[in-house]
């Protein structure tokens, strides 16, 4: 008994890396292996020609949180879907509990949340505001600065500046 809860009190969240579109399927499959896994979901509505309708989509693209100690790691790496731990100076990335339940507890209440990474912003690109007051008009990235864009709208026959929060954002 007492050696069953040194291996509870051993295990530590990690990240790993799926394949594309894999992110649910892998979470499933490591559950059915009894390893205790996480994959963030947002309910998102869709529209096709002929209907609406929600689904989740992962939080984060091919990632997948695993709650394991040291000996589960090998059944991680031989899931059907899993690529490798996401390394973080030559050792897999360790996930803080408290960081697992912030994203937990942002999901309970806001289901609307979408991640953006700031890699694929970059200064002169064209965005188009999706919230917010200005929302629906583009502008060009002017910096990029933590989770705020000082961007340009230049629709208006004047430059008007102003920080957007990146989630508000959409490449063009």
């Amino acid at each position: 008994m007492e050696n069953m809860i040194k291996q509870q009190v051993d295990k530590k969240w990690f990240v790993i890396y799926t394949r594309t579109r894999w992110e649910k399927k892998v979470d499933l499959l490591l559950k059915q292996k009894g390893i205790d896994s996480y994959c963030p979901v947002r309910t998102v509505k869709n529209q096709w020609a002929d209907r609406k309708k929600n689904v989740e989509l992962p939080l984060f693209n091919s990632y997948v949180f695993v709650n394991i100690n040291y000996k589960e790691e090998l059944k991680v790496r031989q899931t059907h879907g899993v690529i490798n731990f996401i390394y973080y100076m030559g050792k897999p990335a360790v996930v803080r509990n408290q960081e697992i339940e912030e994203i937990q507890e942002i999901l309970c209440r806001n289901q609307e949340i979408e991640v953006s990474s700031i890699r694929d912003l970059n200064i002169g690109d064209r965005v188009l505001i999706k919230n917010g007051a200005l929302c629906n008009h583009e502008g060009n990235v002017i910096q990029v600065a933590g989770k705020t864009v000082l961007m340009v709208l230049n629709n208006l026959d004047c430059a008007i500046y102003t920080r957007v929060p990146l989630a508000d954002l959409m490449k063009k």
